[in-house]
């Protein structure tokens, strides 16, 4: 050893005292990263030999350790001396104690007993062992110094240190945290996990509480398969310790001052969860077993639908929401973010300390699906933040039919994609109803502590087959040869306490018979339900119940307030630097403003979401580029170039303006996508936006748009305003920059379910955004947004168009053509209207119509028979567009352009001009996609 460390110890000697950890971290820390201690620590760090013969390459703290004990006893002489290696065999072995210590800590949970079954195979940890570290049992009564353990005494025999970190360690919680780089949080979980050994003491009256909340979880499934025997019910068996948990998380959160609690989980347990947790009243459930209809629309299975109610826990009644989910599993994650984040901003929680996200997973879809990943990655960004998940994994150790370990996953644990944030992970046998209890704590504990994420993998079992009507020993039979032998929690978790004597056998049976007789009373049986709650932690969703559709809205704004929000946005701070196009921009925005110059896409949707701000509606605004737009249109964040500092115009205002939140996201589709509809589904006074960075990139997160988007409205009464900007437009761009899949979002078009349109003008973003935040209609609107029309000379509109106009579903011929004159129509949407408008002026045609079709659904078929009424010598109408005839809007949009047509001339007949159907969007050589622009132009014109 150098004698430059012995000398740096030397100084910082008032720092050791008793604690022998100081240096052992602050090594750990160079050892993750060498930048983070300061430079003499380092330069002396780097000098130090990294392994040696007896040193294990994964703990290679032992230099400093050996050499930091030496001086520890050594403090009292006046210099440092010199030495080349600790001197005793005590003192040798007192090293490897402290060696073996960490291993522990780092390896434990892998020698962890977590599995209920004793099916699991685990790979032997030779740094467990004592042999390993040089230590035998004839140093067993030999005492050692702890280090940084706190087991509460600074030495103690090795055969008491061996025995508390097994229990501590290797016992039915497996804590897995040493991958957290943060020593304060490493230091703090060791000093929550030590001390009581992983398994604290629980007090008679808890451990009765226990004992009830398994007997519930329990009877509810016993009772359900002897009343519906074979239907399907995902039920808990052999993971009911999963409702002493939640029970757990709930009274803890609450006590801490959280106000709500929103849960997301799958099906299997969900039913169990609402009766016993939610307080859902059996005779409710039996309903929905029983098939009886209650309401008006498509409606879905009983294990996917969502609930919510009010329960009191120590620190005051908090609401507690379970999301809606469909069969896509994990999907409800980020939805869950999402609601979280929402209910969040309307209590003003910047931390998340109000408001608390649980996510239950299963294993198989944890370590299996990828928007699991995603969630995680939001979890501490800005603008997907909720101060920290609390996610419980229901391990049953099996997907659907597949169990091994090397077919399921390719990580030891199916939980170990938590570690890409550094989450604690806290694995815990099922079986252990106390130690789920404890690690639910702690997982509380920690999240309030440190606003991260949390996991408990719940390792149990599944007593039945995926579901009730499967038949599993046909995949597993040595699992479920052990399975059928198996006693249930709650049968051992009776006879632990019938035999420390907290209840009788008599008292333990009278828990099962009140408990079903509940049940048959159809009463509630949650405990702490709250049966009036207070309706102030509601949404108030009245103002948007009960409106039918209509095409009417007033979106006008007085010009003056226009004006004056179009020159807000248009300034900086003093000695702000912008860059020198960006300038540009708002300089020519100034002219907008002033009338002094036509208004172009982004002035116009700029100030769309101004005159929302200033009548006091929030907005949310999220995509992967939307600051300054992926084609450099918006530019809502400015950037100064000296300082890299940004400056969010819209959020300025004026004072006490409501939230605006401008982010661009993380390149994910999917989970940001379900993120945002879970917002929208929880501020219905919140204009929320997601902006695709082009419009195809919203096949990533099609499950959301399919499960969720579409059809939630119909199948869980969910309603939403979410708005979905997606560029589209044929440019020559190729397969993959042309379409936003237009074509998928009609085929999904049905009962008023959403909103689809093609905007064509500023006026007419400007317009449709407007609408659908002020009117209470709350519908998706799917917007297929332009690329080449933001800066298109033509697409322009005045400022008066925005302050006295409205959303046109249908443009009418703008060219004032003689009617009488007109032979042929050409109906149309979206960007290649100009295309058409500049070949009929070329070919000065003054027989042909171009009508404008700006919302595909819900379609307008009276207002687009009312528009082509006056021409009464029509002799053809076609239906143009860019995208292939198998795609688009034709297949699904052409009836109703029939029906209109109808109304006006039952004789006439419809054609269908576009690129031939193909099994891509675009062709990827721009010479064949000109050629077919001009063909499919000159087709719909000339006939």
């Amino acid at each position: 050893m150098q004698e430059g460390v012995m000398e740096l110890l030397w100084k910082n000697a008032h720092l050791y005292g008793g604690n022998l950890s100081y240096v052992e971290q602050l090594y750990e820390t160079y050892l993750m990263d060498p930048n983070a201690v300061s430079q003499e620590w380092r330069d002396e760090f780097d000098k130090l030999p990294k392994t040696g013969e007896s040193i294990s390459q994964d703990v290679p703290h032992s230099p400093v350790r050996e050499h930091f004990l030496y001086l520890s006893k050594n403090q009292s002489r006046s210099h440092p001396v010199e030495v080349a290696s600790v001197s005793s065999d005590h003192e040798k072995k007192q090293v490897r104690v402290l060696r073996m210590i960490n291993a522990y800590r780092v390896r434990g949970h892998q020698m962890a007993e977590i599995d209920p079954l004793h099916q699991l195979q685990r790979e032997d940890v030779p740094d467990l062992a004592l042999r390993f570290h040089e230590l035998s049992e004839s140093d067993y009564d030999t005492t050692f110094q702890l280090g940084s353990l706190f087991f509460g005494t600074e030495e103690a025999p090795l055969k008491s240190i061996v025995e508390d970190l097994k229990k501590t360690y290797c016992s039915t919680v497996g804590a897995e945290y040493m991958h957290i780089v943060d020593t304060q949080e490493k230091r703090w979980l060791q000093s929550r996990i030590e001390p009581v050994r992983a398994h604290p003491e629980v007090e008679v009256e808890k451990k009765k509480m226990i004992l009830e909340r398994l007997t519930a979880a329990e009877g509810l499934e016993k009772y359900l398969g002897s009343r519906y025997a074979g239907a399907k019910r995902f039920g808990l068996e052999g993971g009911e310790s999963l409702i002493v948990s939640l029970n757990t998380l709930i009274q803890r959160a609450g006590k801490q001052g959280a106000k709500e609690i929103v849960i997301g989980m799958a099906h299997r347990g969900r039913l169990n969860t609402l009766v016993n947790i939610f307080g859902k009243n059996p005779a409710e459930l039996f309903s929905e077993f029983e098939g009886k209809k209650t309401l008006d629309t498509s409606g879905d299975v009983k294990y996917h639908q969502g609930f919510s109610s009010n329960v009191m826990t120590e620190g005051g009644e908090v609401h507690i929401a379970m999301a809606f989910n469909p069969s896509h599993l994990e999907i409800v994650a980020p939805v869950v973010e999402g609601s979280v984040r929402a209910r969040q901003d309307r209590r003003d929680d910047t931390v998340g300390t109000s408001v608390v996200p649980v996510s239950i997973h299963g294993d198989a879809a944890f370590a299996g699906q990828g928007v699991v990943m995603e969630t995680f990655q939001m979890s501490q960004t800005r603008a997907y933040k909720t101060g920290g998940t609390i996610h419980i994994v229901v391990n049953n150790q099996v997907g659907f039919t597949t169990s091994k370990r090397e077919d399921a996953r390719s990580t030891e644990y199916c939980t170990d994609v938590a570690k890409i944030v550094q989450a604690p992970i806290f694995h815990v046998n099922g079986d252990d109803p106390e130690a789920v209890r404890f690690v639910t704590q702690v997982a509380v504990d920690y999240r309030n502590e440190f606003h991260k994420d949390v996991v408990i993998d719940l390792v149990c079992y599944r007593r039945r087959g995926h579901n009730e009507a499967d038949e599993p020993s046909g995949t597993q039979p040595l699992m479920y040869a052990e399975i059928k032998k198996h006693k249930s929690v709650r049968e051992l978790y009776s006879d632990a306490m019938i035999a420390q004597g907290v209840v009788t056998a008599e008292e333990s049976k009278e828990l099962e018979r009140n408990y079903r007789q509940s049940l048959e009373n159809g009463e509630h049986v949650a405990l702490s339900l709250v049966k009036e709650p207070n309706t102030e932690l509601f949404v108030d969703w009245k103002p948007y119940l009960g409106h039918s559709w209509s095409f009417d809205c007033d979106t006008t704004v007085d010009i003056k307030l226009l004006q004056e929000l179009g020159n807000k946005i248009c300034q900086t701070p003093q000695g702000f630097t912008v860059q020198r196009q960006v300038q540009k921009i708002i300089d020519d925005r100034l002219k907008m403003a002033a009338g002094a110059m036509e208004l172009n896409w982004g002035m116009a949707e700029s100030l769309a979401y101004a005159t929302m701000l200033a009548q006091g509606h929030p907005v949310r605004l999220t995509g992967q580029d939307v600051g300054r737009g992926t084609f450099s249109h918006r530019h809502a964040v400015l950037h100064d170039q000296k300082t890299a500092e940004t400056y969010v115009p819209l959020a300025n205002l004026s004072e006490g303006q409501p939230r605006l939140t401008l982010y661009d996201s993380l390149l994910s589709e999917e989970a940001v996508l379900g993120f945002e509809y879970g917002y929208a589904t929880t501020m219905p006074n919140s204009m929320v936006i997601w902006e695709a960075q082009f419009g195809d990139f919203a096949n990533g997160a099609q499950v959301v748009i399919d499960q969720f988007i579409t059809s939630g409205e119909h199948k869980w009464q969910r309603l939403c305003g979410l708005t979905m900007l997606l560029p589209h437009g044929f440019e020559g761009q190729g397969p993959e920059h042309s379409s936003a899949r237009l074509e998928r979002f009609l085929q999904m078009s049905a009962e008023h379910n959403i909103q689809v349109c093609t905007p064509t003008t500023p006026a007419q973003i400007y317009h449709l955004l407007r609408r659908q935040i002020i009117r209470p209609l709350r519908k998706p609107l799917i917007v297929m947004s332009p690329k080449s029309l933001l800066r298109h000379k033509q697409a322009v509109s005045t400022l008066e168009d925005l302050a006295e106009g409205s959303f046109q579903p249908v443009i009418p011929e703008t060219d004032n053509l003689d009617p009488k004159k007109v032979k042929r129509v050409v109906l149309c949407g979206g960007k290649v209207y100009y295309d058409l408008y500049n070949r009929r002026a070329e070919l000065e045609k003054d027989d042909v119509a171009i009508v404008r079709i700006e919302q595909l659904y819900p379609f307008p078929e009276d207002i687009l028979a009312e528009t082509i009424k006056d021409y009464t010598n029509l002799e053809s109408v076609v239906w143009c567009q860019e995208e292939p005839m198998n795609q688009g809007a034709w297949y699904c949009t052409q009836h109703h352009m029939r029906a209109s047509l109808k109304m006006h001339n039952p004789a006439l007949q419809l054609e269908g001009v576009g690129r031939p159907a193909a099994a891509a969007p675009a062709v990827g050589y721009i010479s064949v996609h000109v050629e077919q622009q001009e063909k499919l132009v000159n087709d719909a014109i000339n006939g």
